[in-house]
This record gives C-alpha cells, sequence and structure tokens, in this order.
C-alpha cells in the first residue's frame, strides 16, 4: 500500500498555530525566522499574535500557510523514517508539496507565493469579488446555478472539495445571486466566505500572466516523488510543465474529489495531512472512507500518526 501527504491552502490558518508544536520542535521557529528574513517582517510575530484581520490579508497568508506546512513536515522527517509516495496540495498547498517533494527551494517559495498574494489581490479590487460555499448540491446543479447566475460577470464552480461541497468564485453580484439560486434548487446551505480575492475564476488571469512571469525567474527541478497537480490530477512532465500547472491553477478549478479518488485508485491507503487545522482529513472521509486520513497539527497528532503508519508496516 502507499502513503500520500497533503498540504492544506488559505483557510486553514489561525493566529497561534503550531505554538504547541513550536515548543516542542526548534524546526517550527527556524522555518519561520528563514520566511522572516526572506519576507522583510516577522512572520512568526504575526502567526502567534496577530491581528487576524492582517493574518488573513491573502499576501500574508500564502506565506504564513506554506511555512506553517514545511515547518510540519520538517517536524515529520526529525522524528520519523516514513517518507510518502506521493504529495499533493489543495490550491495554494500545492507549492507546500512542491517544496517537501524537492521540486521547489524554501526561500524561492516564499517570495512567489507573496507575489502570488499580491497579484491575486491587485486582479481584483476589493469588494468586487467573492467566494462561497455551496452544501447539499449535485457538482452539475452547482455548475447550472453558476451559469444561470453569472450574467454580465463572472460565477464559476472552483473548488470540488467533497460531495456535496463545492466553492463558487466570481464577481459579488454574480455570486450573490448564486447563492440565492442554490437555496431556491435545494442547497442546505449557501454562505458567503471571508476572503478578500476570488480565487480559481476566470477573475485571476490577469495575476496567472504576472505570475507565469515570476516563475521564469524561479529555478525548479524535478520531485523527487510524484505531486499530483490541482488542474490536472496528475503529476507533471518536467519543470516547464511544473510551471504551466501553476499558472493555470490560478484561474481553474481545485479538483480535490478527483485527487483523493486518484490516490484511491493508486493504492493509497493513508493521506497525512501537515499543517495546521484538519481541513483535508476531514474532506478525505467524505471522499473515500476505504483512506485513513492522519492531521499533524501538533506534537500529539504527530505522534499518532508515526505509531499508526508505524503499526502498518
Amino acid at each position: 500500500m502507499s502513503l500520500a501527504f497533503v498540504f492544506p491552502g488559505q483557510g486553514s490558518q489561525s493566529v497561534g498555530m503550531l505554538t504547541e508544536l513550536a515548543a516542542q520542535f526548534p524546526q517550527v521557529q527556524q522555518t519561520f525566522l528563514e520566511a522572516s528574513n526572506i519576507l522583510g517582517y516577522d512572520l512568526w510575530e504575526l502567526v502567534t499574535n496577530g491581528p487576524v484581520e492582517s493574518l488573513n490579508q491573502t499576501d500574508k497568508t500564502q506565506p504564513a500557510m506554506l511555512a506553517a506546512g514545511i515547518a510540519v513536515w520538517r517536524c515529520w522527517q526529525a522524528s520519523s523514517d516514513i517518507q510518502p509516495d506521493y504529495f499533493a496540495g489543495h490550491s495554494l498547498g500545492e507549492y507546500t508539496a512542491l517544496v517537501a517533494s524537492g521540486a521547489l527551494g524554501f526561500s524561492d517559495a516564499i517570495k512567489l507565493v507573496e507575489q502570488r498574494g499580491q497579484f491575486m489581490q491587485q486582479a481584483v479590487p476589493g469588494g468586487e469579488g467573492a467566494m462561497a460555499a455551496i452544501l447539499g448540491l449535485d457538482d452539475d446543479v452547482v455548475r447550472a446555478v453558476c451559469l444561470e447566475a453569472a450574467g454580465d460577470g463572472v460565477a464559476e464552480a472552483v473548488n470540488f472539495n467533497s460531495p456535496g461541497q463545492v466553492v463558487i468564485a466570481g464577481s459579488a453580484d454574480s455570486i450573490n445571486k448564486a447563492t440565492e439560486l442554490a437555496k431556491e434548487k435545494g442547497a442546505k446551505r449557501a454562505i458567503l466566505l471571508p476572503v478578500s480575492v476570488p480565487s480559481h475564476c476566470a477573475l485571476m488571469k490577469p495575476a496567472a500572466e504576472k505570475l507565469a512571469q515570476s516563475l521564469t525567474d524561479v529555478a525548479m527541478k524535478t520531485p523527487e516523488k510524484p505531486v499530483i497537480h490541482n488542474v490536472s490530477v496528475s503529476s507533471a512532465q518536467g519543470v516547464t510543465d511544473i510551471k504551466l500547472r501553476l499558472t493555470q491553477q490560478l484561474y481553474n478549478p481545485v479538483r480535490w474529489v478527483e485527487t483523493v479518488q486518484w490516490f484511491a485508485e493508486h493504492s493509497v491507503d493513508t493521506l497525512v495531512e501537515c499543517g495546521p487545522g484538519k481541513v483535508l482529513a476531514g474532506l478525505t472521509k467524505r471522499i473515500d472512507k476505504s483512506i485513513s486520513a492522519l492531521p499533524v497539527f501538533d506534537s500529539a497528532t504527530l505522534d499518532k500518526a508515526i505509531n499508526a503508519l508505524g503499526e502498518k508496516q
């Protein structure tokens, strides 16, 4: 059987994340110190003490979540010889996966995701874009709702997180209309998300063009283990292909349900989520119960995951 390591994206951040792990492992603060030296501000201070409004700004959230995921990955490496067969990440988490897989240097990745956040914010002025979670509707119904609601704006299904949980993104007016339509079609819930940027929809194409430019200067190599990409639900064929998929990812859906299904089809029986929270572990249980999902975000969950995998070997 095989093992996959996955990394969460935006939305899993919180003030005080990894505090307990940092008390046990010097790797946590060392990782954040590396990131702070690149960014020019104290990222660990922001993560530990907030304010939450600053942490939730996408150009701050992205480096914070990348550093958090790599910090947990380094704690794992310091504690266990068990290595994954595959990597993946949800949206921003794909960059963390590329660092963990050896394809992308940590310092390059920190700079890159800060720029990615800035490009995304520049692409859509505040208040003009929106995202919403639609719960309890079939994927095709959600797509139809978006088509009907778009009008002169943009409304697209952008995160296929688990069966019956789809996130939509686009122009604020169109997304507001889509949430009302979704409720009329029988959605259990249709809730606007507290985000400043409508990720993974056509409004992100200007950001993708700038990101493609930044990526041309970034050194990459082939991952040591396959990274399964959001856009294609497959591993890339070389560095040029990786860069193309990262560019396309900004304005295409995150196909997370299919990613977990891909793991199941390739004999993955355990998935370890490295990073704050346990969003991806929760989604995995809803997508395929044959895969055991182990979140790792503090010393207790780290020990639990290592013990669980040790028993399987």
